[in-house]
């Protein structure tokens, strides 16, 4: 085992992320391994039909517009490079990287890992009876993809055969900076805490600069370097710990709070937090300001993983047709909904005569007049707003249909509502609805390979899988015992932080607290019934339990599972926020109780922003 620290740096977060924070890292100096991270459930189908259309296709060419004008000094100060860029076609990858190598005069070993790609085995998986693991569907008889999330194994074997880059297609995204921590510092697959806590590394960094301030909730302590945030770097110790920073004089922060908001993203439970490697429990996690721009991070804790890996279909199902418009003026809002409803009856009415059946969806929000709030809508925004726009969403099985939709969107515009501007995108055009299914395949099944230069690399032999470990027990809850006296009521945001996402359907709220002694107090008032009743608009279909609640305790946090509350979610939902991406936000917006005392000199929200 080394015992040298290891330093990697997280370049991107998703297809779309600027391609300038390669260059900002390399420029930092000092880093092991420079990791790209840009796959989505949905971008998976995208790229699929892309590499029907030309074999040369299928891969985020993103990645390549990034590394390919620093590959000297990657190449100068021995960086070895690794991504999930490749997509449905790594090997397409690999031969468009090495072309732009040669171009500069430099040679590097390319390893490609595959086995991912599950299309070849549709009819295997259908025989066999998959049912979603959120809704118990059925496996859809077509799919756009298939896709298995490979682990961090194969990439680890790949650096050790003596890939300088190593191209993926679809894994976990933590994988990409597990697999060089097992090969750096020789950890097993029985090492279950440092494989816990290299896989928590890779979530930090995962999302690019969320890390380092980029999506803080205090926006107003960061904007002043949003125009060239820092990426995040990650200092790694053969215990597991690590210290996250980001490259001298670059914009956003670095603070226990930034660190905290990223862990609680997108991890469901996270005493579950179920990798192709190691199950991982993140409730007892420590971060430590070690220094301005220094989170010190340990404490993760891992079980075995089971014999299955999660396994993501998409699948079409119709069209859909979004598009927005604006309007100013004296009841504005009212006046919004007015012509957005009248068009959809107008073309309903068009869509008839020329025999096309109804919408079998549509949605009308209207942003600036707290449409999305529900019951929480200030009542004066949602009926005295001047000036808001409107968004309408609909969805047909035939793309024809929304066509006439398309054709008439004009019409308001001429003859029925003055204020109303903003149309700059012309008539919208119909696209395809993409939904997700997942469900858990054997690993046994699924033909894992890495190549490297044309060479075989051997794989070592899966470990043999033990029995399922014992839940592990819930934290308690510390109760909260009030102080008595008098009492005020604010804004859940000045005592806690938050961030939130997506995964497909279901929405992830995390809460952390801004002072240790705020945490009895979050954990009394923000219970499963307080987010579900906030979010009752939203969770018509989530079932009988649509909230459940999560304890991380080792750094104050909170976090939520609100299920089958996106509409559909991702490229299926209509709704203008389709990836939860303003629930955090919108909860901190809660009003709480709380001591009087603790607001003043010396009490936990004194000098806390509100």
């Amino acid at each position: 085992m080394s015992a040298r620290r290891v330093r990697i740096g997280g370049a991107s977060a998703a297809w779309g992320d600027t391609v300038h924070g390669v260059g900002q890292l390399v420029a930092a100096g000092g880093v092991d391994y420079l990791v790209g991270d840009y796959l989505a459930e949905v971008t998976m189908a995208i790229l699929a039909r892309l590499r029907a259309k030309d074999s040369a296709a299928g891969f985020i060419p993103d990645w390549l517009a990034a590394v390919t004008p620093h590959l000297p000094a990657i190449r100068a100060q021995g960086i070895r490079l690794i991504t999930n860029a490749g997509g449905m076609n790594p090997l397409a990858l690999r031969e468009a990287f090495q072309a732009a190598a040669r171009a500069q005069g430099l040679d590097f070993r390319v390893a490609v890992v595959t086995g991912d790609d599950l299309m070849a085995q549709a009819p295997a998986l259908q025989a066999a009876g998959l049912r979603d693991i959120a809704t118990g569907a059925a496996l859809p008889e077509r799919l756009a993809s298939c896709n298995a999330y490979l682990g961090a194994r194969p990439i680890a074997a790949a650096l050790a055969a003596g890939a300088d880059v190593v191209i993926t297609g679809r894994c976990v995204d933590s994988a990409l900076v597990l697999g060089p921590l097992m090969h750096d510092f020789g950890w097993g697959p029985g090492d279950h805490d440092l494989l816990a806590q290299g896989s928590l590394a890779g979530h930090v960094i995962e999302c690019g600069a969320q890390a380092t301030g980029g999506l803080f909730t205090d926006w107003h302590a960061v904007a002043d370097g949003w125009d060239d945030m820092g990426f995040p770097l990650i200092d790694c110790a053969p215990d597991g710990s690590f210290t996250v920073t980001k490259p001298a004089g670059t914009g956003g922060m670095v603070t226990s709070a930034t660190v905290a908001e990223q862990i609680v993203y997108e991890i469901g439970d996270p005493q579950a937090y179920r990798l192709p490697d190691v199950t991982c429990d993140f409730s007892a996690v420590r971060l430590e300001q070690t220094g301005p721009d220094r989170v010190r991070v340990s404490g993760a804790r891992g079980r075995a993983p089971g014999g299955d890996l999660k396994l993501c279909a998409t699948w079409a199902d119709g069209f859909r047709l979004m598009t927005t418009y604006m309007i100013a003026g004296f009841q504005a809002a009212a006046k919004g909904r007015a012509t957005a409803q009248a068009l959809i009856r107008r073309t309903q009415r068009l869509m008839a005569a020329q025999g096309f059946a109804d919408y079998r969806e549509s949605l009308v929000e209207v942003i600036g007049a707290e449409d999305t709030w529900g019951a929480q809508a200030n009542p004066a925004l949602r009926e005295g707003a001047r000036e808001v726009v409107v968004k309408i969403g609909l969805r047909h099985d035939d793309p024809k249909a929304l066509q006439v939709f398309a054709r008439d969107f004009a019409h308001p515009g001429v003859s029925m509502a003055q204020g109303l501007t903003g149309v700059l995108h012309g008539r919208p055009k119909p696209a395809p609805v993409l939904r997700v299914f997942s469900a858990l395949w054997p690993k046994a099944q699924v033909p894992v390979s890495v190549d490297l230069d044309g060479t075989p690399v051997p794989l070592p032999a899966d470990p043999p899988m033990p029995e399922a470990a014992a839940p592990v027990a819930p934290p308690t809850p510390t109760a909260f015992i009030p102080p008595g006296g008098p009492t005020v009521t604010m804004a859940l945001r000045a005592l806690a932080w938050g961030r939130s996402g997506d995964k497909g359907n279901d929405a992830n709220i995390g809460l952390i607290a801004r002072h240790p002694d705020l945490y009895p107090l979050l954990c009394a008032q923000i219970s499963e019934e307080t987010v579900a009743g906030f979010f009752a608009h939203y969770l018509t279909d989530a079932g009988p339990r649509p909230v459940s609640r999560y304890l991380l305790p080792g750094f104050h946090a909170l976090n939520f599972h609100l299920r089958a509350v996106l509409g559909g979610g991702g490229s299926a939902s209509l709704r203008y926020d389709p990836q939860a991406k303003t629930y955090a936000q919108m909860l901190l917006d809660l009003p709480v109780t709380v001591p009087a005392a603790w607001t003043a000199p010396g009490g936990p929200l004194h000098a806390v922003p509100a």
